[in-house]
């Protein structure tokens, strides 16, 4: 590289004229903002200036796609830029979204009768609690609406989705308030609404209370063996007394000290008129007198 000393401002008043000692000879040099910035040592500015003519993404641009909610990435791959390039416009803009949502978290919740006296960060977390979730792996972020509104967004994972609520974040007295954009968002604003999963045993009980537990082998597929039920035994007939007939124990007789049950024979087994079997009156049951009735 050779080394060119200024010999001092061309006739047009736009370029420095400098020259090579050794050969002697002239160069143009044009006196443009990169030239000042480099004799002023700002290199900032020179690598502005640089993006500004290599790219037609403008610094101005790139804040601005940043500021909407995109990433250094996002913004490097439209732009045809290294994502460091991108970073060095982006870093204050970055800063300021994250301070938007820790300034969001503090913010009340708006409700039907006035905000919320916890505020969203407490409201959140408390959710994430009931629900057996890690609040700590949950990320805030905060962007700003086509509208100019300031959104402010939590992601997080539960099992295998990915999860994302949004909130509209007013700045204001008393840390401002916040308003849901989308049931996610609602659903955490409102922890009472989370309800645990219901045991077996309480589906069973349910079912017992309700009536339901009949039919239930036949849902799930059992067998269902139906005993016969006995049918009762009528008998119109009236006895000889005009008593109606009672059932009545074999007659006993005495043997020894005491009853012994009479053992059935063909008259006791015999059938009546309608095949019905025979009752023996009660004073033959009474007296151990085997009914001689047919």
């Amino acid at each position: 590289m050779r080394t060119l000393r200024v010999v001092g401002l061309h006739e047009d008043g736009k370029s420095i004229v400098c020259e090579d000692p050794e050969r002697r000879e002239r160069f143009l040099l044009p006196a443009d903002e990169r030239l000042r910035a480099a004799a002023r040592g700002d290199i900032a500015r020179l690598g502005q200036i640089e993006i500004e003519q290599e790219n037609t993404m403008r610094p101005r641009e790139i804040q601005a796609r940043i500021r909407a909610g995109e990433s250094v990435e996002e913004v490097a791959s439209a732009a045809g830029m290294s994502p460091a390039r991108v970073e060095r416009f982006a870093y204050p803009v970055l800063a300021e979204r994250a301070r938007t949502a820790e300034l969001a978290q503090r913010a009340h919740p708006a409700r039907e009768d006035g905000p919320d006296v916890r505020t969203l960060g407490e409201t959140v977390a408390h959710s994430f609690a009931l629900r057996g979730q890690d609040y700590t792996q949950a990320s805030w972020d905060a962007w700003r609406s086509d509208e100019g509104k300031w959104i402010v967004g939590l992601t997080w994972t539960a099992g295998r989705s990915d999860n994302r609520a949004r909130w509209t974040f007013s700045p204001g007295a008393h840390g401002g308030t916040v308003t849901a954009l989308d049931e996610l968002a609602e659903t955490l604003l409102d922890p009472e609404s989370h309800r645990a999963p219901r045991a077996v045993g309480q589906r069973d009980d349910v079912q017992r209370d309700t009536g339901e537990v009949a039919d239930l082998p036949s849902r799930v597929g059992a067998t269902v063996i139906e005993a016969p039920i006995p049918s009762p035994i009528e008998d119109t007939e009236d006895t000889e007394d005009g008593t109606a007939p009672t059932s009545s124990p074999l007659p006993a007789r005495q043997a020894g000290g005491g009853l012994v049950p009479e053992q059935p024979t063909a008259a006791t087994t015999a059938r009546g008129k309608k095949g019905h079997p025979t009752v023996p009156a009660w004073e033959d049951v009474l007296l151990g007198v085997r009914s001689q009735r047919g």
